[in-house]
């Protein structure tokens, strides 16, 4: 399976980040991936106000993205918001393409490092897998990589490799904070963890303010925990091989899953 990790600079206006969806797209698709993963908050980016840019997922923004994955034969899952009925926003994965639509609702919320993301968003309750090509995919959002048990459940659901789409905050040690857990968990769960974050707005010139606007260094993890290929700090499109036949071999020999006590 050949997998596009998208790290895009997301701006505040939608219909620009449209158009990173579908050039972005179009170069995975040219360079032979069938999945595409675009980071958290590709609707619109962090520090700003979310909820006058929510939509539900029928809305012109989803359908925009179900058009460009369907003209390049690709699976897309790119972040988003839906509204809710408390006047909140769901941080929302829309996952589109190669016969599969439906999303992924953020279960564990960026209520840390000073920043409290449940002010204006509500969380998801259901962890989620998709099949595509045979594959089952895990997805989680940003946060939830520091929650092993998430993983677990999504390998328990069939998972070989999980999607984590990020805009991940900046700070002292945080950009090696997300480079051990992304690892990390991919040997928790023994899964491929393919982990696709925001480009970090200072590696061009621009300010992120107090909000999780990205660090880069999208990565991709084996499950024994080895960095396949990394992405630097600035905009870029990482395409990556992996192979979820491995699985079976890796878990006879690493059974972490089936060794579990509690």
């Amino acid at each position: 399976m050949r997998v596009a990790l998208a790290q895009i600079l997301a701006t505040d206006d939608p219909a620009a980040n449209l158009e990173l969806v579908a050039d972005h797209t179009a170069l995975a698709a040219q360079q032979g991936a069938t999945v595409v993963v675009f980071p958290e908050a590709t609707m619109c980016r962090f520090g700003v106000s979310l909820k006058p840019v929510a939509e539900p997922l029928d809305g012109p923004w989803a359908t925009r993205v179900r058009e460009i994955a369907a003209q390049h034969g690709v699976l897309v899952v790119a972040g988003m918001f839906t509204p809710t009925d408390d006047g909140r926003v769901t941080n929302t994965l829309l996952v589109t393409g190669r016969g599969v639509d439906t999303a992924y609702d953020k279960i564990h919320l960026y209520d840390a490092f000073g920043f409290a993301e449940s002010d204006t968003v509500a969380p998801g309750t259901k962890p989620t897998t998709v099949t595509v090509d045979g594959t089952t995919l895990g997805l989680a959002t940003c946060y939830d990589i520091r929650f092993p048990e998430l993983f677990r459940a999504l390998a328990d659901q069939g998972a070989t490799v999980t999607l984590l789409p990020a805009s991940w905050g900046a700070g002292p040690g945080k950009v090696e904070q997300w480079q051990l857990l992304v690892r990390a968990r991919a040997i928790d769960a023994t899964t491929f963890v393919l982990a696709a974050d925001q480009a970090d707005p200072a590696s061009r010139g621009i300010d992120a303010g107090t909000a999780p606007r990205g660090v880069g260094h999208s990565l991709a993890a084996s499950p024994f925990g080895v960095t396949l290929d990394e992405l630097g700090a600035e905009p870029g499109l990482l395409v990556v091989d992996v192979d979820p036949e491995q699985i079976p071999d890796v878990r006879a020999t690493l059974p972490v899953l089936a060794n579990r006590r509690l």
